[in-house]
């Protein structure tokens, strides 16, 4: 593989994960004591509602959080995912699969620069 191909993910992989890290921080904190961890912040409408109102908007609020822990986990995994591909690279194993050992496509890569299968394994059970 190409050292200018593999600078060119590198970049894209940086790139994605300072994009991922910006959107999750709109509602969630990362969390110090497990890398790699973020914690979804639970929303303060700030109502100054009273009564059934008030209610209704406290139930809101959980239905929120509710919504935001698996959108959390689902950035989580594809920012560890980024990571594990960086790390690759700097170790000079990126574009290899991870299943098979065997060569991960350039067409694959450009359309998911962190696939840590090739299209074959993937595609396995």
């Amino acid at each position: 593989m190409k050292k200018e191909f593999i600078e060119q993910q590198k970049a894209r992989l940086e790139e994605n994960k300072k994009a991922l890290q910006k959107e999750l921080s709109l509602f969630a904190e990362k969390d110090e004591k497990i890398k790699g961890n973020w914690k979804s912040t639970f929303p303060d409408f700030d109502s100054s509602e009273t009564g059934g109102a008030k209610l209704e908007i406290a139930q809101d609020e959980v239905e929120e959080y509710l919504n935001r822990l698996p959108v959390e986990h689902s950035m989580e995994i594809k920012l560890q995912n980024i990571d594990l591909a960086l790390a690759k690279i700097k170790k000079g194993t990126y574009g290899k699969c991870d299943k098979c050992g065997k060569k991960i496509s350039i067409d694959r890569l450009e359309a998911c620069p962190e696939a840590q299968f090739c299209v074959d394994c993937n595609s396995k059970p």
